[in-house]
């Protein structure tokens, strides 16, 4: 039986992680895998999560299962974050999953039990996971226009034209935030144009939002979000916990659902049986968590702040190496890293000049020349300035 089995393609990322680690150079640098770094090249774990960690050791009392959608206070507490008061909560059906792609994985097979024939439209370039799990579900894919390699910014024009080709029934799947890989991002306004082709078209919104809080910060970054979600009578919204709580190996996710004119019983049921199919009950540990952390005045303030303190961090990094990189340049067409949100910027390079500051300066980026700003610290920027400007970018 299964010696028909072929070699999968690794995973370009994990690939990465695994170079680095074989690499003896003492000045190399990884910005490949999408994890936060502090200053010391740690990934701490945040200090909400260890006061709920210690109140949760002292005053747990059971390990039995919890709902197959998850804990209901888990779906309010995340509710309230993404959406705010953007809609009435009981519009809003919710399940929890294992991490963001989890929730992602259970928006594509919804889409596809919903309507088998429908078309999901995705930014170029999105999250190669996307693109993965779309084909692994045999789902059509439409690539949509969005980054501009000239400009480093938003393809807007470009994006809105091929969007305009959507249809009722299709899927536009949006990142709520903070671009991935790119760090270009919509501003409101553009947003609210392309909620006007959303409601043109009939295509339904899917808003993969995976990093709020570090862009403009938890609300700002939230207000797309809730702007498609109120503007529109569908939307899907698979969001993370794993970035902005610090709890990557948790696998904290959640997957919310508005479906006007869909009974609420059959929308809530039809998660909760998609969720039994896959992985029956989702993870807990994580979840208990943050919703401990949401609905705690103190741990969420200072929640808040470390999230803040993380936002401004990579926001220094991103003006420091704007500025390393003018001062050796002697030009500002770097000046996109610092207008650039979130974990990720995209220099917008070819694999051969990535291939070359790894080869040469042992400075570790993703192919497509996606970088994490998380990775940095003041001591690597110039070291990654230098090997900008002398592989050539």
């Amino acid at each position: 039986m299964f010696e028909t089995l072929q070699a999968q393609k690794p995973d370009a990322i994990l690939a990465l992680v695994q170079m680095f680690k074989d690499d003896p150079r003492e000045n190399k640098v990884d910005l490949g895998v999408g994890v936060y770094k502090d200053a010391s090249g740690k990934t701490p774990v945040m200090r909400a999560i260890k006061a709920a960690e210690q109140k949760l050791w002292a005053n747990e009392t059971t390990k039995s299962y919890t709902a197959l959608t998850g804990d209901p206070g888990f779906a309010d507490a995340m509710v309230r974050l993404v959406l705010g008061n953007a809609v009435p909560r009981n519009t809003v059906s919710a399940a929890a999953t294992p991490g963001g792609t989890g929730a992602v994985r259970q928006a594509f097979e919804l889409i596809k039990m919903a309507r088998p024939a429908a078309r999901v439209f995705v930014s170029n370039p999105t999250w190669p996971n996307h693109l993965s799990i779309l084909a692994y579900l045999g789902i059509e894919t439409v690539p949509y226009r969005y980054f501009d390699n000239d400009t480093r910014g938003v393809a807007f024009d470009a994006m809105l034209k091929d969007l305009k080709t959507a249809r009722k029934g299709d899927v536009v799947l949006l990142h709520g935030c903070c671009h991935n890989p790119t760090g270009a991002n919509l501003t409101i306004l553009q947003w609210q144009e392309v909620i006007a082709v959303l409601q043109q078209t009939g295509a339904v919104p899917m808003i993969d939002i995976a990093y709020q809080g570090f862009g403009d910060g938890l609300e700002a970054d939230g207000a797309a979000t809730r702007a498609v979600a109120a503007a529109t009578t569908e939307c899907l919204i698979a969001a993370s916990c794993s970035k902005n709580f610090g709890i990557y190996r948790e696998r904290t996710g959640i997957l919310m659902m508005i479906a006007n004119g869909t009974e609420p019983k059959i929308a809530q049921g039809t998660l909760a049986f998609l969720n039994r199919q896959n992985f029956s009950f989702p993870p807990d540990h994580g979840a208990r968590l943050v919703t401990m952390i949401l609905n705690d005045e103190a741990l969420r303030n200072d929640w808040m702040t470390e999230v803040e303190d993380m936002r401004l961090s990579m926001l220094g990094l991103r003006e420091q190496l704007a500025r390393e990189l003018q001062q050796r340049s002697g030009s500002d067409r770097f000046g996109f890293i610092a207008q650039h949100r979130g974990m990720f910027s995209r220099l917008g390079t070819t694999p051969e000049l990535v291939q070359k500051m790894r080869e040469d300066f042992g400075i570790y980026l993703v192919g497509d020349s996606r970088m994490n700003i998380a990775g940095l610290n003041t001591q690597t920027v110039p070291i990654l300035a230098e090997a900008i400007v002398k592989a050539g970018v």
